[in-house]
C-alpha cells in the first residue's frame, strides 16, 4: 500500500475539500486521464486496485502515471469503545482529490482500450470521474 516514508505529524485533522483543485487538472505526461467530478478521500487500497485494473486491461501495455498520493493519515479508535480517551492510532491513509483533478494518465495504447481501462479503474474508486484527453494545443 502506498504511504509516506515520514511525515511531520502522525495524526491530521479531516479538514475540507472545498472547491476546485488548485493544480493537477491537466493532462501532463500522457495522452489520456481520469479526471476527478465530485471531491473525496481515496484510500490507497483504492489506489492500488484501480492500477492493477488499469495494468491488467492494457496487458501491461503503455505506460502509466499516478497523479495522486494518499498523504493524509485517518485515525479510527477500536471497536466499542466508549468517547473520550483521546485520538485513535492511525487506520489509513487517504489523498483529498477535489474536483478537476487528473488521477490517472495513460500512453502508448489505443483510444478504445484506454477508454475501457480508465472506466474499469473509475469503478474501484469513491468518485464520479470522466475520460480527458489531451488537447492539441497543450504540447510542450
Amino acid at each position: 500500500m502506498l504511504m509516506p516514508k515520514r511525515t511531520k505529524y502522525r495524526k491530521i485533522q479531516r479538514g475540507r475539500m472545498k472547491g476546485q483543485a488548485k493544480g493537477g487538472s491537466t493532462i501532463a505526461f500522457g495522452e489520456f486521464g481520469l479526471q476527478a467530478i465530485e471531491p473525496a478521500w481515496v484510500t490507497s487500497a483504492q489506489i492500488e486496485a484501480a492500477r492493477v485494473a488499469i495494468t491488467r486491461h492494457v496487458k501491461r501495455g503503455g505506460k502509466i502515471w499516478i497523479r495522486i498520493f494518499p498523504d493524509k493519515s485517518v485515525t479510527s479508535l477500536p471497536a466499542e469503545t466508549r468517547m473520550g480517551k483521546g485520538k485513535g492510532a492511525v487506520d489509513h491513509w487517504v489523498a483529498v482529490v477535489k474536483p478537476g483533478r487528473v488521477m490517472f494518465e495513460i500512453e502508448g495504447v489505443e483510444v478504445s482500450i484506454a477508454r475501457e481501462a480508465m472506466r474499469l479503474a473509475s469503478h474501484k474508486l469513491p468518485l464520479l470521474t470522466k475520460f480527458v484527453v489531451r488537447s492539441k494545443g497543450a504540447e510542450a
